[in-house]
């Protein structure tokens, strides 16, 4: 059975995050699930048992060696009720995207906690925001959507999405983490291709720089709001010629339109995503070019900024799923004479060299790949089909005496046949 959870998340303040601490030590101006859990935890007196002090270590060990992952992916994930296990992906991210994480839990009902961080130059990660989900007894899957997290990434650099499961549960999740662009695609039917100038590209041999990109289409095509807003000015200008300035009512920006043949909004009026502002040409100083729109995007503060991260399509798709998934949980061991456990799904960051029978329990898959964790704890990836289960251990003699006290003369005994 799979148990869903619907969780609607905004951005909140940016903590510091000392790696050295426990994650429920930050100062925090919301408190979540999972601090309420830790937090539980200590108040029932189970912070000091093996298990719990095991859980908040798991917590911050996760996030002291992340998995290095590139988006799109899909990942099936194991937790158990025998250890308290957390697990952090890396990736990467810029400026204009949306991270999206979808979470479904699969199995027995259980408290699944996502907590988002950036990471800084001075080695700490920067608590960006948590998404916990709650309880989800008696949710029905047929009609209660996954869980989900989204944030809009502000600056270009590496994050880091921490899963943890609550003690003493065992079962599965299926997540899907992904970048998308923060706006829509500002040109009627047009894509990637259709631009064909970037920003920063210089201008009138070199005097000034693009302050957008050109996204080229036929006379007339509707350019379309990229967000909701609302229209500031439509007045015309030497370098734009017809053009529409929209105030970004849900970010600190406005979305600059130029080359316009014709508007199709006033100033003052309020659009939603996808309306009409105006329609494909080259007014202004592009009159000698073929009809592009000119979309830029200034940033309160800071001015210009590229918009094409903004905008960008991103097509490409995770890998499919092909690692049998009923091996989650199982102990296995490598099946060939030497193999790398891997920091991310093929890529050249060896984490250890394993050799033939290491030991090895499989917590996750993805595409062709298992995600395994070592006996010492070292996790990382290494392919599926170089996995296999290990070797029951001997089966019990099938007949055995239960006595009432041990026997004081086994040999004795035997020979008494007792």
């Amino acid at each position: 059975m799979r148990h869903r959870i619907l969780l609607c998340v905004l951005p909140i303040a940016t903590l510091a995050c000392d790696l050295g601490e426990a994650v429920r030590d930050f100062g925090r101006p919301h408190e979540t699930a999972h601090d309420r859990y830790a937090r539980s935890l200590t108040e029932a007196g189970l912070a000091t048992t093996g298990l719990g002090r095991e859980w908040l270590a798991a917590s911050d060990s996760s996030l002291r060696a992340p998995l290095v992952v590139a988006l799109p992916l899909r990942e099936a994930g194991f937790y158990s009720r025998s250890e308290a296990r957390a697990v952090a992906y890396r990736f990467n991210l810029t400026d204009g995207q949306r991270v999206v994480a979808t979470l479904e839990s699969v199995g027995v009902p259980v408290q699944l906690f996502v907590d988002l961080y950036e990471e800084t130059s001075d080695t700490a990660n920067r608590f960006i925001h948590r998404a916990s989900a709650d309880s989800v007894k008696g949710f029905d899957s047929a009609t209660t959507p996954d869980l989900r997290l989204e944030y809009e990434v502000q600056r270009t650099g590496a994050f880091v999405l921490r899963i943890q499961a609550e003690l003493l549960r065992s079962g599965r999740y299926d997540l899907m983490l992904r970048a998308e662009p923060s706006l829509a695609f500002p040109v009627q039917g047009a894509n990637n291709r259709s631009v064909l100038s970037f920003f920063g590209a210089e201008r009138d041999a070199g005097r000034r720089e693009h302050h957008g990109i050109d996204i080229f289409a036929q006379r007339g095509t509707p350019a379309l709001a990229a967000t909701d807003g609302v229209v500031r000015s439509i007045s015309p200008n030497e370098l734009g010629g017809n053009v529409v300035w929209l105030r970004d009512e849900r970010r600190p920006q406005t979305l600059y339109y130029a080359h316009l043949d014709r508007h199709a909004v006033h100033e003052g009026q309020r659009v939603r995503i996808g309306d009409t502002l105006g329609f494909v040409g080259n007014t202004g100083n592009a009159r000698t070019t073929r009809p592009h729109l000119h979309f830029g995007i200034y940033r309160r503060g800071e001015g210009p900024v590229d918009p094409y991260p903004f905008v960008r399509l991103i097509t490409a798709q995770p890998a499919t799923l092909a690692a049998d998934t009923g091996k989650l949980g199982a102990l296995g061991v490598t099946s060939v004479q030497r193999t790398a456990l891997l920091l991310a799904p093929g890529s050249g960051d060896t984490v250890r060299r394993l050799t033939r029978n290491t030991s090895l329990q499989i917590v996750g898959a993805s595409g062709r790949w298992y995600r395994v964790q070592l006996d010492d704890g070292v996790a990382g990836y290494v392919p599926a089909r170089e996995v296999k289960r290990a070797p029951r251990p001997a089966e019990p003699p099938t007949r055995i005496a239960l006595r009432s006290a041990p026997a004081g003369n086994l040999a004795q005994d035997r020979q008494s046949g007792r």
